[in-house]
């Protein structure tokens, strides 16, 4: 028993305020499609067809306007007679329907621009194939690594996280994506592992040699972050920037003890004017910190003030003046006290001499010369 095809379509009625079933083209078993002409679409026209059981599921399927499906459907002798002649040719209520030709998708296309497409799709795949590293690694969320980071497992935890979003899956291609996230001193390391173990190496052993190296292993960072105390600036910044110290070195610290460390580093008259008890999270703690910010702030400005007034005031009176003495002596402008001038002591000295010489000289004019 032959089978046709059939293309039914759910469509706009003349209306277009309500929705009909339309068949549009018929299909037979060797692929040869034959369109039928618009007004002999409506599904209504088509009585024979449209008591099948497979029509009853075509209308149960289509609900949407534009909706559509293609369906075989066996042909019976009723079938036959409507819509194929005694010569095999496809018609419908006498109209011979018309054979729209295969369509060819390099059709009226030249060879020379059919070189391009392929050259083009060899490119995507190439490319698909071996993705642009730097620019995925443009995209990753992480710093890049130095000698002063302080915990060397948790960035690589980072980074290997960071190449798992992005797809970066090969040994190979995580050890290329590691040099760009390195910097100083670790740009020699790299070139050393490169050396040693090269870029077809797995990448397990670079991440086991890099942790080996870098992994912080004294006690300096944990003093660091735990003593890091506000001195100057935004009280929010040096929240965030403690924060960021002590999850360095302890990642799974707990929120409680975040907070109490984030505010022993705080000055006693701005933690003391926080409710410990309302603060929950480490988001309530910078809230009641912005909102402590203008405490800080005059007091930088009140310091500022002084330091200009004292500034100004050693400037109006704290001025170097000329030795007089040296003036008189026609010594030159010399800048140094009279106490200390050099010329005021040899002319004391002279001063005295020369008084003493005279009080022995008249001593001498009163003596007795019998006494002598």
């Amino acid at each position: 028993m032959e089978k046709l095809k059939f293309e039914f379509l759910v469509k706009s009625a003349e209306d277009g305020k309500t929705n009909i079933m339309a068949i549009t083209t018929i299909t037979t078993s060797d692929d040869r499609v034959f369109k039928i002409p618009a007004e002999m679409q409506p599904a209504s026209l088509h009585e024979q067809l449209i008591n099948t059981p497979t029509y009853t599921k075509i209308k149960n399927t289509l609900k949407r306007r534009h909706q559509t499906r293609k369906v075989w459907i066996n042909v019976t002798e009723d079938l036959a007679g409507i819509y194929m002649d005694d010569d095999g040719n496809m018609q419908f209520k006498d109209y011979f329907l018309e054979e729209i030709p295969p369509t060819n998708p390099t059709a009226g296309i030249s060879e020379e621009s059919l070189s391009k497409v392929l050259e083009k799709l060899s490119a995507t795949k190439k490319n698909c194939e071996y993705p642009n590293l730097k620019k995925i690694a443009e995209k990753f969320v992480l710093e890049k690594f130095s000698a002063k980071n302080s915990n060397a497992n948790q960035w690589m935890t980072i980074f290997e996280s960071e190449c798992d979003r992005f797809d970066i899956c090969k040994d190979e291609e995580k050890i290329e994506v590691l040099r760009l996230f390195l910097e100083k001193s670790c740009l020699d390391w790299y070139s050393s592992m490169l050396i040693k173990l090269s870029l077809a190496s797995e990448w397990g052993k670079w991440k086991e040699n890099f942790c080996g190296t870098y992994a912080n292993k004294g006690w300096a960072a944990s003093r660091y972050a735990i003593s890091f105390r506000y001195k100057t600036g935004s009280l929010l910044d040096y929240a965030l920037k403690k924060e960021r110290l002590l999850l360095e070195i302890r990642k799974s610290i707990d929120t409680g003890t975040l907070i109490d460390l984030i505010a022993e580093g705080l000055p006693h008259y701005i933690a003391d004017r926080i409710d410990r008890e309302k603060v929950v999270n480490t988001e309530e703690l910078y809230s009641e910190i912005r909102k402590l910010e203008h405490l800080v702030s005059r007091k930088t400005i009140d310091r500022k003030n002084v330091s200009a007034s004292y500034s100004k005031e050693k400037e109006t009176f704290g001025k170097k003046k000329p030795c007089k003495i040296c003036e008189k002596e026609n010594r030159g402008t010399r800048y140094h006290t009279e106490a200390t001038c050099w010329f005021k002591n040899q002319k004391s000295e002279k001063e005295i001499k020369h008084v003493n010489n005279n009080e022995l000289e008249w001593e001498l004019n009163d003596m007795d010369p019998k006494n002598l």
